[in-house]
């Protein structure tokens, strides 16, 4: 019985592993805007969600994010990429961890570690484009290596006034 279930296991592990591409994880569906996600690291899934659709027109609103660290994070470098049209129309990028200039409370975790957020994010921007996008984020550390990344789609259609 044991080496069945190992052996399921084992062939379980090795068709997640063969696989590259994720699944889309709806993060919210309210009506005039939908946000979907989906990992673009071959390597690694990650869970991200936020409490409400509409909470994002606020431009400060509560997110959760989890994985497990598959590399160290001594440094955290951050680019995203706005896309619309299959064109790359606004590209940011950022430190976010470096020796003696820690932004978020996970700089430092080590390979194997649990990265846990909860807690507000504020949207440097006035307003929420409206329309259908993408926009593309991926996290490096100091060896250039992906710590996450994601392909966020966007249909944004709030009226703002």
């Amino acid at each position: 019985m044991k080496t069945s279930n190992a052996l399921v296991l084992i062939l379980v592990l090795l068709s997640i592993s063969a696989s590259t591409e994720w699944p889309t994880h709806t993060v919210c569906k309210e009506d005039n805007l939908e946000i979907h996600y989906k990992s673009c690291d071959p390597q690694q899934d990650f869970a991200f969600s936020i409490d409400r659709c509409s909470d994002v027109a606020t431009h400060t609103f509560n997110v959760r994010a989890a994985m497990v660290l598959r590399h160290s994070i001594k440094e955290l470098y951050i680019k995203a990429d706005l896309i619309i049209g299959g064109k790359t129309v606004l590209s940011y990028s950022d430190t976010l961890c470096e020796p003696g200039h820690s932004q978020l409370i996970f700089c430092g975790k080590k390979k194997g570690e649990h990265l846990y957020y909860e807690g507000p994010v504020t949207l440097g921007i006035k307003e929420i484009p409206q329309g259908d996008y993408t926009v593309s984020a991926r996290l490096t550390n100091e060896d250039h290596v992906t710590i996450a990344c994601a392909d966020f789609t966007v249909k944004n259609y709030l009226d703002y006034y």
